[in-house]
This record gives structure tokens, C-alpha cells and sequence, in this order.
């Protein structure tokens, strides 16, 4: 292969709603590039992208592909991306490495909640985008209503290139208003007839081609006069003015493709290569130290690791984009992550499966590597004298979780292995060892990506796994003052074991009066405060302690052991065994013994009274409470506010934007167990949503009776 240069190289991220035909253009173009000699379809299974078993098994694609396509004198780099929402990790990581991306839309379908997601996430992070109509010769499409829509979701700077003659089941010639051309295809679709426009589209295409061409001129004052003055614009200025509105996203290029017949797909093709921005013309990437660092060919060596991936017959490819300087086979680099060296024996260009070795990559271009010794997925490369650093791919939170185990627990070691291979491949696939829930949790974007997880797992692997509902982590609290005092002796001989504490305990919040007198019944009790500890807890709130103890009732010494022992009750609630938060102790009094006092037993009566107090102080149960924003279609609104309203959730406000409706709210964790499947069932997979944790808020009345009597029943099993 011939090694391109920086700009010559357009690094594009193929992207939209599942079902829009990505999997099946990707075919078309590497067809159209000479890469493949015959095109694969997915009923088939012998596509370049989706070769992975688990996307044959399911019929969609799971992980996105590397494919390149030569073309015109450019190097197309492309990353085709699933559509499924449970993969979305998948277009974040091609948008990251990418400069520009390939909006895919189903003509048939329109603009679906999938593609106005994906288009928010190109906006996030700034990057062009174009359009592409698939499926035109479906029966439904309409593509004046199909151009509104965009427009309507994506504003004034959506601008057709093309349009049909005749769209749906007979679409076979469209209008190039770009170019003044008219492309027509036999039945088979292929390499098509370009003639001149018919005297009946004329007008229709001046209009649109006068349109088009005062957006390419407006984005450059000097085309801008040119243009108003009824000067002709030039091939390489209209170039020009396109290349800069797409780059600056004041313009979206809209194409017309039929994938499946091939289409305009070799015209979307030549216009990505001289339009599309190449890495050097885009912003360039800053390290983690904030140094921008700028794809010079001549520059410092550093690679950057975007994805890793085990692959049927090969073993482990990782994936990366030269980020400066240029990679020659045979080069060692040093991996700023892991500290160790690493030799590039052969580099490679893919194609999905299809593998070319390569001499050299230069500054902006993406290749492969094989069987290194430890990369990882986002680890930086860089040669000698060179340290840069590089973490600029940021995923969303997950949306799913289930607690996972083995079949049998002697596997639980083997499993961890290969979940933990199975975040490498996909970060968005988050593995957690709770100490608080004692489960071992996975968590991902949706009962579909977990479900394809366990496939991989029980299928590649050949490891039965199970999965559960996860437990809630509940926190305790209390709601008032209460005051106790516990004795703990022991005697069997010899020394014996004596420690008494009496402590209050109340309510804490940040800024509160230091603590100074308390009354329960009659009697009154006066706090002088000799020492305080703040302790924050690793699972939220504070510990605050107070030594309050005169006249040397119990020495500083058996403090710290009271203290233990008090924590000890903060990690294992007295109502329900969850961590507790937010509570301010008082030791005031107490007795110890010359001989039988000791660490242990002050560490018990400090446990004891604490948690006699605690059952005393009206104790409650908190419950995490998330934000969850919710995308679905307007004509579903109704069944999932009433969803939301029947998991305890409080609507904090909506907003609706072309037939699409926007829902904010607040809901408890313990009803977001299973949503992602009951939002896909009740929008017919046409909904979305994201959450965050919000705060910690209490457990209604009944719902604690039923948390504190079922933690009752475990403790009588146990």
C-alpha cells in the first residue's frame, strides 16, 4: 500500500440508528474501492464488518469495525460503528479518533430518536457531520418530508446535495446539484450513467444548486463577495467554502444512497475525499498534561490506543492512530501507561479480517498491531525522548447492572479474567467487586449489551455465568438525639475484659453549632468538649466524634478502640446491614478498670452503645436517587410518563422539539432496575435515556417496613 500523507488522509466515523445500514455501505464502499471483489450481505454472514460470532449468532453489529478504502488519490479511513443504543461506547471511541463522521439514516424510517443521540454526541465533541440517506428504493420513503426533518432537528444548516427523481420502490437516478449532473442506475444498481439534467428538473436544481453554493460562499468573506457580485466560483473554491462550513459545522451535507444496490455510493465517496477534513485541519488533541499536540509527520512518535480486541484465528489486534511522527515496521516505543517497551514487528492496515502489512504510517493515520506484549485500550506509545500522554475518550455512564456469578464458584477467578479482557475490548462493560453488596457487579448500557456479555462468556468462553437483580446500596441515618450506655465485661480467668461508654448521638450536617448541653426526661447533660475527629467515609457523609470525657472516666488512650468500634456500626448498620452516614457521636462518660480494661473491650461497649442509640434516634433508611433523562417519540409520552410516575419517580420537567419528547426526572435506583428493557418495550426500541447519580433521599414508610423485615429474614437464615 502507498503511504499517504497527513493530508491525504480523511479518518471517518460511520455512524446512525440500527437498521440504517451502515454494515451494508461499508460493503458497498470497500467494494467500490477494489478492497473486496464481492459484496457480502449480513442474511449471509460473510460481511467485512460483523465477523465476530456473537454478531453472526445475533444478526447486528456489537463492535465496531476498521475498515480503509483508497480512493481517488486519499485514504479513507473509516470506523463503521453499531447502531443499537446498548453500543454506543462503540461511536464514542470512532468519534474520538475520528475528524468527521457519516450520520447514516433510514430513508424509510426518518430521523429517529438514535440518530438525534448520536448527532448530540458529534456536537459534544464538535466534530462534522454528513448525511447520508440509505435505503432510497424502500417503499415508504418520502424525501421532502424526510429533508424537513432534518431540518426540523437539525436546523437551517442541513443542505442536500442531491436529490431523487423518482424515491421509493423505482428510485433509480438522482440529482447531483453540485455537480449539475443526473446519475441513473439499471436495475442492479452499479456503475451509473451520468448525463446532463433534463429541461424538467432544471429549475428545481438551479435552486438548489444556487442554495448550496451561497452556503459553501458564506463560510469565507472573500467567496462571499465573489458570490454576490455574480462572480463564477471555481471547482477548488467551492471546495473551499464546503470544506470550511463542514469543519466548522455551519453546513451538513446531505447524500442519497441505496447501499444495498450500490447506489451513490461511489459519489458519497469523492465528495468525503475532497470535502471531509484531513487530522491536520481539525483541532488538534491536547495530552493529559494540556500540550496540543499537532499530527506532524516529522514530529515526536506517538501512538495512541483506541481499541483492543481478541479476534477468531489471530489473538489480540490492537488498534491505534498515529498521533505525531511517523511508525515504521520494526520500531520500538515505550508504553507510557504501563512503563514496559513494546516492538512493532509489523504494522498493518485493516479491513475487518483483512489484513495488509504496511512499511510506514504517518501522523494521523490509524493501523494495527498484533500479539504486543501488554496494550490496552486508551494506552499512549511513544518513542524515546517523547511523553505525551493521551486520555481524550470519554464514555458515557452505564444504564444497566446486574450482580454476576459463575456456576460454580471455583470459576470466579477465571471470570474476573475474562471480564476483565471484555472492558479492555469495550469500556463502556464496567466490572465492580462491591465489599458493601458482596456481589460482583457488571454494568453496562442495556439488557442487550449484558445479554450479548453472556453469550461471549458461556459460547467463546465456555463458562456458564448467571445473573441477578444487584442489591441496593442503602445507607442509614438518623432523625434525632438519643443518648445510651453499654457495659461490656467478660471473665474466664485470668484478666478479664471491662470497658463501659456512655455517648449521644444525633443528626449531623455540615455547619451545625458545636455540640453543648442535651436533655432526655428529666436529666440534663453538659458537654465539654476536649477533642474532635471528622471522619469522611468512603460511601458519603461524615462520622463526627466528640471526647467529651472529664475527670478521667475512661483514658485518651481507649478512645481511638471506641472509635473503631463505632465505625464498625457505620459499615454495617444496625436496621438493614448498610453503611450509615451523617451521624455526630458525643462520648461523655464511661468507667474503666485498673487491670481488665483494655483496646477490645472499649471497641465492643463503644460498638453496643452506638448501635442501642442508634435503634433509639428514630433511624431511617436512605435510598440512592438518580437524574434520568429520558428521549422518546411524542405519541409514546403518555405511557412512559405514566411508566416514570409508577416507579416512584417525580417528573421535574419535559420539553418537546419536533415530534420528540425530552422528560427529566428523579428516580429511585431500586425502580431503574430493569427500565432500559421497559423503555425499549414501550417505545418500540425507539426511546433513550442516560442517568446520574443525584443524592441520597429517604425510603418511603412502607418501603422500609419491607426493607427492615426482609433483612429480618436473612439474619434468622444465617
Amino acid at each position: 500500500m502507498k503511504v499517504y500523507k497527513t493530508d491525504e488522509i480523511k479518518n471517518i466515523a460511520l455512524i446512525g440508528s440500527k437498521g440504517s445500514g451502515k454494515t451494508t455501505l461499508a460493503e458497498s464502499m470497500l467494494f467500490e474501492s477494489g478492497v473486496i471483489k464481492r459484496r457480502g450481505n449480513i442474511e449471509a454472514g460473510n460481511t467485512v464488518s460483523d465477523y465476530f460470532p456473537v454478531e453472526k449468532e445475533y444478526g447486528y453489529s456489537v463492535f465496531s469495525t476498521v475498515f480503509n478504502a483508497e480512493f481517488n488519490g486519499k485514504k479513507l479511513n473509516f470506523v463503521d460503528c453499531p447502531g443499537a443504543d446498548d453500543f454506543v461506547g462503540n461511536s464514542y471511541t470512532a468519534l474520538g479518533v475520528c475528524d468527521s463522521g457519516v450520520i447514516v439514516v433510514n430513508a424509510e424510517y426518518g430521523v429517529e430518536v438514535g440518530t438525534q443521540n448520536i448527532f448530540r454526541v458529534t456536537g459534544k465533541l464538535n466534530k462534522p457531520v454528513i448525511f447520508a440517506l440509505n435505503h432510497m428504493d424502500g417503499e415508504k420513503v418520502d424525501y421532502d418530508n424526510l429533508l424537513d426533518q432534518l431540518r426540523e432537528h437539525f436546523g437551517t444548516h442541513v443542505m442536500p446535495v442531491q436529490y431523487p427523481i423518482n424515491a421509493g420502490s423505482n428510485f433509480n437516478a438522482m440529482i447531483d446539484v453540485l455537480l449539475m449532473k443526473k446519475y441513473e442506475w439499471g436495475p442492479d444498481g452499479g456503475v451509473p450513467k451520468v448525463s446532463d439534467i433534463p429541461a424538467d428538473q432544471m429549475d428545481k436544481a438551479q435552486e438548489m444548486h444556487d442554495a448550496l453554493l451561497e452556503a459553501a460562499a458564506s463560510n469565507d468573506e472573500e467567496l462571499m463577495e465573489k458570490y454576490f457580485a455574480d462572480e463564477p466560483l471555481t471547482e477548488d473554491e467551492i471546495r473551499k467554502g464546503l470544506r470550511k462550513g463542514v469543519v466548522d459545522r455551519n453546513l451538513y451535507p446531505v447524500f442519497i444512497v441505496s447501499a444495498a444496490k450500490d447506489m451513490g455510493v461511489r459519489r458519497m465517496m469523492e465528495f468525503l475525499g475532497n470535502i471531509c477534513p484531513s487530522p491536520e485541519e481539525v483541532a488538534a488533541p491536547e495530552t493529559t498534561c494540556g500540550v496540543e499536540v499537532k499530527p506532524d509527520a516529522n514530529g515526536p512518535l506517538s501512538l495512541f490506543v483506541f481499541k483492543t480486541s481478541v479476534e477468531p484465528h489471530i489473538g489480540e489486534v490492537s488498534y491505534f492512530k498515529v498521533m505525531s511522527g511517523t511508525l515504521k515496521a520494526g520500531d520500538d516505543l515505550e508504553n507510557i501507561n504501563r512503563g514496559n517497551k513494546e516492538r512493532f514487528a509489523q504494522i498493518f492496515t485493516v479491513s475487518g479480517q483483512i489484513r495488509n502489512a504496511a512499511d510506514e504510517l504517518k501522523a494521523g493515520d490509524i493501523g494495527a498491531a498484533v500479539k504486543l506484549k501488554d496494550v490496552r485500550t486508551g494506552d499512549t506509545l511513544d518513542a524515546k525522548g517523547c511523553d505525551y500522554q493521551f486520555d481524550f475518550i470519554k464514555y458515557p455512564a452505564p444504564r444497566y447492572i446486574r450482580a454476576i456469578k459463575p456456576a460454580s464458584e471455583s470459576d470466579a477467578e477465571k471470570l474476573m479474567g475474562i471480564l476483565t479482557r471484555m472492558h479492555e475490548e469495550d469500556p463502556t462493560i464496567l466490572v465492580e467487586q462491591s465489599k458493601e453488596l458482596k456481589q460482583t457487579l457488571v454494568k453496562g448500557q442495556g439488557e442487550f449489551h449484558l445479554r450479548t456479555l453472556k453469550w461471549r462468556v458461556e459460547n467463546n468462553d465456555k463458562l456458564p455465568i448467571e445473573f441477578f437483580e444487584p442489591k441496593i446500596p442503602y445507607r442509614e441515618t438518623i432523625t434525632k438525639a438519643a443518648r445510651a450506655d453499654y457495659r461490656h465485661k467478660k471473665q474466664s480467668g485470668g484478666s478479664g475484659q471491662f470497658g463501659e461508654v456512655h455517648l449521644i448521638i444525633e443528626p449531623y450536617t455540615e455547619g451545625m453549632p458545636e455540640p453543648d448541653s442535651y436533655k432526655f426526661g428529666s436529666q440534663e447533660y453538659k458537654m465539654n468538649v476536649r477533642d474532635k475527629q471528622e471522619i469522611p467515609l468512603d460511601w458519603g457523609g461524615k462520622l463526627v466524634v466528640y471526647n467529651c470525657i472529664v475527670g478521667g472516666a475512661i483514658d485518651a488512650r481507649f478512645i481511638p478502640a471506641i472509635v473503631k468500634g463505632l465505625m464498625d456500626r457505620m459499615e454495617q448498620g444496625p436496621l438493614t446491614g448498610s453503611y450509615a452516614r451523617d451521624v455526630r457521636v458525643m462520648i461523655y462518660d464511661g468507667k474503666m478498670h485498673p487491670v481488665d480494661s483494655n483496646e477490645i473491650s472499649f471497641r465492643l461497649a463503644g460498638r453496643n452503645a452506638f448501635s442501642q442509640a442508634f435503634k433509639a434516634a428514630n433511624p431511617k433508611i436512605l435510598e440512592p436517587v438518580y437524574d434520568v433523562e429520558i428521549i422518546t417519540p411524542g405519541d409514546t409520552m403518555g405511557d412512559v410518563m405514566k411508566d416514570v410516575n409508577g416507579r416512584r419517580g417525580i417528573i421535574m420537567d419535559q420539553d418537546s422539539e419536533g415530534g420528540i419528547l425530552k422528560l427529566n426526572a428523579k428516580v429511585p435506583l431500586k425502580e431503574m432496575s430493569s427500565y432500559a428493557t421497559s423503555l425499549s418495550s414501550i417505545t418500540g426500541g425507539r426511546g433513550s435515556f442516560s442517568m446520574q447519580f443525584s443524592s441520597y433521599e429517604l425510603v418511603p414508610g412502607d418501603v422500609q417496613d419491607k426493607l427492615l423485615k426482609e433483612y429480618a429474614e436473612t439474619l434468622e437464615e444465617d
